[in-house]
Order: C-alpha cells, then sequence, then structure tokens
C-alpha cells in the first residue's frame, strides 16, 4: 500500500489532496458554527450556502497560491507562509460575502471563526502528510551508510537538513573543534568534539565523514585529514564559499577530497597590480588556450578585462568548451571583453601570422605543447615540430606583429632532461633566450614550474580512475617523487611572473615540498574510507603496484640547472641565471632540427638535442 501511495500519477496525488481540503472546508464550517452556536447541530436554511461557499471560494484561491504544485514531503516555511497567505485572502473575502448578504442565521463572526479552524486543519494536514510521506520514503529508502558531519557551523546544519531530506545516510552526529559546541546538540543531533571521533567510529559504525568546513584554512584542513587518514571512513567534503553562495545545499553537493585538499598548501594572495599591468585594456593571446594550462589561463585573464581575448587551439572540442565556459563568466560578471575562438596549431606558420597581424596581440602566453613524457618518447619528430618549432613559430610571429610580451609555460622536465619531451621544452626556452637579444621590442621569458594538480598529465586523475575501478594503483617506482601545485595558483604565478620579464628571464615557480608519489596514492586509498593491500594487510582493500620506470623517467625532477636563483618582488617566484647559445649559433641547430623531424630522424633529432640541451642523456638505467 505504501508503495502504491508514492507511486500514483501526480494528477491523481493533487485531486486527493483538493477533495480532502474541500472536506477540510466543510469540517472548518461546521466547527465554527458548532463552536459559535455553542451546540452539536444540524444546519438549516441559509447555512446550507455557507457549506457550499466555503469550498467554491478555497480551492481556486489556492490553486492561485501554488498550494497543489507543492510537494508535502519536501514543504517547509515559504508552504506555510503560502498557505497562510491564501486563507487571509480567502477570510477576506468569505467576510464581506457575509457581511454584503446578511443570510438569516449566519453570524457575521463566522467569516474570522471559520478561516481559523479551517487554517488550523489544512496546516495540521500538510504537516501530518509531509512526515506521513517521509516516513514512507525512508521506509523504502536504502541507507548509503552512516555519517558524521565535520563542522557544526551553518554549511553543516545545512547540510543536516539536506540529508534528513534525501535518507540517503543516518546522521550520527556533528564534529566541530570549538569546546563550546561539543556535548551539546544542534535539532536533536549530538556535537562532539574532534578527539572524540575515533570513538563515535567504532561505537557507532561510522562509514562516512563530510567535510562541512567552506572557509577553513588550507593548514587547518590538511590537519584534519591527517587525522582521520586512519579510520575506515570514506572522508568527502563540501564546494568552497563561493560555490556554495546560493545558501542552499544538497546531496549532490558532496563529492570528493579536492586533490588541492590531499595536498594543497595556503596560496599567496595574487599581486593585482602584477596581474593586470600586462591584460586590462589589452589584446592577449593564450596558445593551447583549450588544455588544461591554457584554459586556466584564460579564466584568470578574463578577470582581469582585457579589450579582446584570443583563444587558439587545433583541438576543436577543448576550444568548444573553454570558449563557452569563458562566455558564462562574462555574462555573469558583467565583463566587456571580447573572445575570440580560433582553430590552429602552432605549427602552421601562416595561421598564426595571419592571426598575429590581424588582431595585434599585445601580450601572448604560449602554452600548447605536448607534455606526456611517454608519448613524446614514442613520437620524438612530433615532439620536436610542436614543442620547439612551434615555440619558434609563435614567438617570430608575436615579435613581428608588435607584441610587447611573449610568455612560455615550460616545465622543470627541462632542467638536466632525461626525455625527449623535457629536452624539447629546455629547447624552447634556447629559442627565446636567444631571440630575446635578437628582438628587444619584445620582452621574451619563460616561467618553469612542476607538476600541476588536476592537469590532463596529472596522476591524480589517474588514481581516482584506478580506485573507481577497485584498483590497483600504480606507480612506477616507489622512490618517484614530485613537485605539485594547484592549476589556479599555477595560472597566477605565470601571469605575475610573465610581468616582470625584462627580456630572456627564466622564471622558477616555488613548488613547496616534493611529494613521493606512492604516499599521494596511500593517501588517496585510505581517505577514500580503504585500506592499503601489502604485505602487513594482506585483507586490505587496494593493492599499489609498482610498474617500473618509463622510458625517460626520472626518479627526481629539478627546477634549477645552475645555483642561486635570485628573489624577485613575489615570495615564490624566483629568477634564474642560466646559460643559453645566441642566436647566430642556434639557428643552424634549429634548422637541422627541423630536418630531421620532417624525415623522422630519431637519431638526429636525439644528437641535435645532446648538443644543445646541457645534461640531456638517454639512460638506460634510472637516473637521480
Amino acid at each position: 500500500m505504501q508503495s502504491r501511495v508514492l507511486g500514483w500519477p501526480l494528477a491523481v496525488k493533487r485531486l486527493v489532496v483538493v477533495a480532502l481540503d474541500v472536506v477540510l472546508a466543510l469540517l472548518a464550517t461546521w466547527a465554527a458554527f458548532a463552536l459559535r452556536l455553542d451546540s452539536f447541530y444540524w444546519p438549516v436554511g441559509a447555512q446550507w450556502t455557507v457549506f457550499i461557499l466555503a469550498p467554491v471560494l478555497a480551492v481556486p484561491i489556492f490553486i492561485r497560491f501554488g498550494l497543489y504544485r507543492a510537494i508535502f514531503r519536501y514543504s517547509g516555511q515559504a508552504a506555510l507562509h503560502a498557505t497562510g497567505m491564501a486563507v487571509l485572502i480567502y477570510a477576506c473575502l468569505l467576510t464581506a460575502i457575509l457581511l454584503w448578504m446578511r443570510w438569516p442565521g449566519v453570524p457575521r463572526s463566522m467569516g474570522v471563526l471559520q478561516p481559523l479552524v479551517f487554517l488550523f486543519l489544512v496546516g495540521s494536514s500538510r504537516a501530518v502528510a509531509r512526515f506521513w510521506l517521509a516516513d514512507l520514503r525512508s521506509a523504502q529508502a536504502r541507507i548509503e551508510g552512516h555519517l558524521l558531519i565535520y563542522g557544526a557551523g551553518t554549511s553543516g546544519v545545512q547540510t543536516a537538513e539536506a540529508l534528513r531530506l534525501s535518507q540517503q545516510y543516518a546522521l550520527i552526529g556533528f564534529v566541530d573543534d570549538d569546546a563550546a559546541k561539543a556535548g551539546r546538540s544542534i535539532n536533536g543531533i549530538p556535537v562532539y568534539a574532534s578527539a572524540e571521533v575515533p570513538q563515535v567510529v567504532s561505537a557507532r559504525g561510522v562509514t562516512d565523514i563530510l567535510l562541512a568546513l567552506p572557509s577553513v584554512s588550507r593548514d587547518r584542513r590538511n590537519g584534519i585529514l591527517e587525522s582521520l587518514r586512519n579510520l575506515p571512513v570514506h572522508v568527502r567534503t563540501l564546494p568552497g564559499l563561493s560555490d556554495l553562495a546560493s545558501g542552499r545545499i544538497s546531496v549532490q553537493d558532496f563529492r570528493e577530497l579536492d586533490i588541492e585538499d590531499l595536498l594543497g598548501r595556503e596560496p599567496v594572495p595574487p599581486d593585482q597590480n602584477l596581474l593586470a599591468r600586462d591584460l586590462a585594456g589589452q589584446v592577449v593571446l593564450v596558445t593551447g588556450a583549450g588544455g588544461s594550462i591554457g584554459s586556466e589561463l584564460t579564466r584568470q585573464i578574463v578577470l582581469q578585462r582585457p579589450r579582446q581575448l584570443l583563444l587558439l587551439d587545433h583541438n576543436e572540442f577543448g576550444l568548444y568548451t573553454i570558449h563557452q565556459e569563458l562566455q558564462a563568466i562574462c555574462c555573469a560578471a558583467s565583463l566587456p571583453v571580447e573572445l575570440v575562438p580560433l582553430l590552429g596549431s602552432v605549427t602552421n606558420a601562416q595561421r598564426l601570422q595571419a592571426v598575429c597581424e590581424s588582431y595585434r596581440p599585445a601580450t601572448v602566453y604560449h602554452a600548447a605543447a605536448y607534455k606526456h613524457v611517454p608519448m613524446v618518447e614514442d613520437n620524438p619528430g612530433e615532439g620536436v615540430r610542436n614543442n620547439v618549432l612551434g615555440t619558434l613559430t609563435a614567438a617570430q610571429a608575436a615579435a613581428s606583429s608588435g607584441a610587447r610580451r611573449f610568455v612560455l609555460i615550460s616545465t622543470d622536465k627541462a632542467v638536466r632532461p632525461t626525455n625527449i619531451m623535457g629536452a624539447t621544452k629546455r629547447m624552447a626556452e634556447l629559442v627565446l633566450q636567444a631571440l630575446a637579444a635578437q628582438n628587444p621590442a619584445t620582452t621574451f621569458c619563460m616561467v618553469r614550474f612542476g607538476n600541476v594538480l588536476g592537469s590532463s598529465g596529472s596522476v591524480v586523475p589517474l588514481f581516482r580512475r584506478q580506485l573507481a575501478a577497485g584498483g590497483p594503483l600504480t606507480v612506477t617506482h616507489a622512490e618517484v617523487t614530485r613537485y605539485f601545485m594547484t592549476i589556479p595558483e599555477a595560472a597566477q604565478l605565470v601571469l605575475q611572473a610573465g610581468a616582470m620579464g625584462q627580456g630572456g628571464d627564466v622564471f622558477l615557480l616555488d613548488m613547496g615540498q616534493p611529494v613521493k608519489i606512492v604516499d599521494l596514492a596511500r593517501r588517496m586509498v585510505e581517505l577514500s574510507g580503504l585500506r592499503v593491500r601489502d604485505a602487513t594487510h594482506p585483507d586490505g582493500d587496494i593493492e599499489i603496484v609498482i610498474t617500473g620506470l618509463r622510458p625517460g623517467e626520472k626518479l627526481y625532477e629539478e627546477l634549477l640547472i645552475g645555483d642561486n636563483p635570485a628573489p624577485t618582488d613575489h615570495p615564490r617566484i624566483m629568477k634564474a641565471h642560466e646559460d643559453y647559445l645566441d642566436w647566430p649559433t642556434l639557428a643552424p641547430y634549429l634548422q637541422t632540427l627541423q630536418q630531421a623531424a620532417e624525415a623522422g630522424d630519431v637519431p638526429a633529432i636525439k644528437a641535435v638535442l645532446q648538443t644543445c640541451v646541457h645534461g640531456y642523456t638517454t639512460p638506460s638505467g634510472v637516473t637521480h
């Protein structure tokens, strides 16, 4: 019977509610007469007219106020307010009719008494229906787990309400660092101190912990995650404050921990003057705009209100996606930015020259590159064409059209590279360093940094997919260590570093502390509520498998070839002093490299790279 009630068509449910309100209007009329006449009576004469009038007036008014569109099990204060307003209008009309008609045997006070009784009956029926239907839904719902909400603030309380409506989780309690809240309750839900979490998890069978801490500092969030790491619970989080601006939270807002939750650090606020220096009111070109780094650069750039933002990419879908996203950002923030999507490859000299001549960009951010080490190792000719010759083509087109600044997005793999990808990126740096002396009107500079969390080349999305598939998580070597940075932080630092360039500069971004990839894998497993399966825990859930270093892969990456980088005005941006080849020396090598790439002559490609790129080797073993 319960499942049949919930499964009724919407039209049938509305008819049932209308019929119920008709009955309640009649019942309220009888009760009002009985209370006014102080007797158990049977209506006579004109009193019957009031019984007919009450539902005839009430139902159209309720329809007009949308009361039959409400879903009882979700109705709350807004629905109660609408019901009160509808009954008030109904009372005014009923009173006016009674005063006008003056039917014999019908007290004028019925215009007040009957609506009051009617409001009580209607409100009570809605409340009963809400709780009854919620119970029916709860009986049918499958509880997915027992949950603790970490954070007893506004977000935590809203989350608890969302959980109550969804019936997906059994809420065990709140956890809060505020000692004044511990031991108390919120809407009947207990609040525990953070030190009590292990005991509560064990005693109450908690399976999930949700972080409802949208405004907490990164350091404190990391501390909380570390304290929960060894508990057999799945840790998830709510979005940040900007994503919760609507004030409404639903179960769909629950998401896996951000990668910055796993590895992040407190960001340094950007210098707005540096950010806007080469962007505000200017024509700006971003190559590789559809990629993970390029797209984030465009998001940051558009907020600085350039006059035109040129988006260049050879990937049609990636270009379409970022163009649509930026249009939405401009519309929402009323940004007067002209967005120009441009299909084209940086290896197409004619296309790049035409773009630069037509739009005359003042600043160019060159993010277009092949960056997957194994892919470039298997396709060295294309790696050279895109990463080296594409950079040369873009830089020459920018300089010939009068661009004031050209910024190359480089990588830590360019330092003493053991793979073709890293060697091509260092070669691209050499191209810009040589061009800087030849073209003083254009400031060429490079920004070098390590792995970016969440980019297409990051290991984190791979681990997440492997976790979803039940494992194993694959790590190439137990000692592989990498630097990590979030995409937004990297993009902001790139924009600020580029603004400081004076010509031929190599900027290094402070990447923080290096992270062992195997430790990252272990942490992701544990914060998913699972255990790593190894020799110590043979009954664990997810295995971490060592697959062996890939061709050209290093155990440790570096950011600097030489020593003693110079500080800049920004605490996380340094400036390197590194040797380079002048243009007359470099140009013949570039010509040889182009011929070798076109011919697919891999030994010739490697020979040029080994000659020009300091420290480039093709090791057969592990490089430290």
